[in-house]
């Protein structure tokens, strides 16, 4: 599980294609405005009712950002106007009144994330008290996992400190790159020594994790700068390392037009990227969790894996399998009782909604029988890196091979490139397989072929 041995470019190549990256299923492009505020409240209701006591998940998205990286694939939003946050955050607050009377106060959060954005762009003061609302209105676990996305340029020793009085144990940082050629060309100069005191704050002030965010595929970036920068963060000793793949979609994000694309570095230094990135990290002790993250053997993503019981939301892998998801702010998705809720992404529709005392969602989705199968089966194999089809068919009452027989020939080319072993009663992702795991998992959706037939929505999956 520790490192993939003999990674063959070739065959990564093979597989480099669009897919989802299944942070739910189905994916996010099959929501539809069918689904109401009025449907989210009934589930709200449904969900809560005085038999539920499971623990909760609870997300706040914060838009602004001080300037705009051009690479950003978040739902984000460039202020100088300390009055437009105050502003926003006054309504994060309303969409908040509006949930909470309708939640099992048996029920305690478990988990606690902020994402942007950029929520250290919040002044100390706005943190507190944005977290002093949030306690408010739902009881925490003493042992709860708060984290919380930073941005180390603009960041004070008092804004870590605000954070950790409010709870919050975990801290997840962008780097991107050290190169400042790289940092130039995509807006976000980002000196070294800043992004060390960040990171030493948080260890003097007893955070008990840190990720550092990479991202390959930058302009000017090559092998060599790259493993560079790599080793700097290597260095630095984070519990957990993300190193993305940068999806260039300008007709999605028309800001990414600002990146001259003929100083990214070509598809075949990108795959030579990837496959240094894990032998290095791999080599260094680090644990390749799957997708994009890696983590130190003793993190709970790494014991997690290890025990089975890893989980995917919309923030990626996770340690709280199970646990319902409810999110607050513009563009927000909410994940519970069987169905996805997306609030309105403007800010003017998301405050006309909480105006009208209305829960402010845009799109959503009811899962039905077959995705709440296939979703099991998906995210088993993503966090697993292996599936018990005996289990399967033990929790959702189902003969695995009728079921998915439509599943089996797509997989046969995975088998053939000795990346997946079928037996009887198991699929497991052999190697180099854990690098394709998307395409893996893209054989038991249902949805793909219909969404891959309209334009193009999904990034590429190595």
């Amino acid at each position: 599980m520790h490192s993939i041995d003999n990674i063959d470019l070739a065959l990564i190549k093979k597989y480099d294609r669009p897919g989802p990256r299944y942070t739910s299923y189905p994916p996010a492009p099959a929501f539809g405005p069918s689904f109401t505020a009025q449907d989210y409240l009934q589930s709200l209701k449904d969900n809560n009712s005085d038999h539920v006591n499971s623990e909760i998940s609870l997300y706040y998205h914060i838009p602004f950002c001080d300037t705009l990286c051009y690479f950003c694939g978040c739902n984000m939003l460039i202020t100088h106007s300390r009055e437009r946050i105050a502003e926003y955050l006054g309504y994060l607050k309303r969409e908040m009144e509006l949930a909470a009377p309708y939640f099992n106060r048996e029920r305690k959060v478990g988990q606690l994330h902020w994402g942007g954005g950029t929520p250290s762009y919040l002044e100390p003061d706005e943190i507190r008290s944005l977290a002093n609302d949030i306690r408010r209105h739902f009881p925490f676990l003493p042992d709860m996992e708060a984290g919380v996305e930073i941005d180390p340029r603009g960041l004070t020793f008092e804004h870590m400190q605000a954070f950790r009085e409010s709870g919050f144990n975990r801290v997840s940082m962008g780097v991107q790159d050290f190169e400042p050629e790289v940092q130039e060309a995509v807006n976000r100069v980002q000196p070294e020594k800043i992004t060390r005191d960040a990171v030493e704050w948080s260890r003097k002030l007893g955070f008990r994790s840190m990720n550092l965010d990479m991202i390959y595929g930058l302009p000017f970036q090559t092998l060599d700068s790259f493993e560079k920068s790599l080793r700097k963060v290597v260095d630095i000793s984070p519990e957990r390392i993300a190193v993305f793949n940068f999806a260039h979609v300008p007709w999605l994000k028309p800001h990414q037009k600002l990146i001259d694309k003929s100083t990214l570095p070509p598809p075949e230094v990108k795959l030579e990227i990837l496959k240094m990135t894990i032998e290095l990290l791999t080599n260094s002790g680090y644990v390749y969790i799957g997708m994009d993250h890696f983590a130190k053997p003793d993190d709970e993503l790494a014991v997690a894996q290890r025990e089975k019981t890893l989980y995917r939301n919309f923030q990626g892998y996770s340690t709280h399998a199970g646990a319902d998801l409810y999110a607050f702010g513009n563009s927000s998705i909410s994940q519970f009782n069987h169905v996805y809720s997306q609030n309105f992404k403007s800010l003017q529709d998301y405050y006309k909604a909480v105006d009208a005392g209305q829960f402010p969602i845009a799109l959503g989705y009811r899962m039905t029988e077959d995705d709440i199968i296939r979703q099991q089966v998906i995210m088993r194999l993503m966090c697993d890196m292996e599936l018990d089809k005996r289990a399967i068919e033990r929790k959702l009452y189902i003969a695995f091979d009728d079921y998915f027989a439509n599943a089996y020939p797509k997989l046969e080319e995975f088998v053939h490139d000795d990346l997946l072993d079928l037996t009887e009663d198991r699929i497991v992702v052999k190697g180099m397989g854990r690098l394709v795991i998307r395409n893996i998992a893209m054989a038991f959706d249902a949805y793909l072929e219909k969404m891959m037939k309209e334009k193009p929505i999904f990034s590429r999956t190595v």
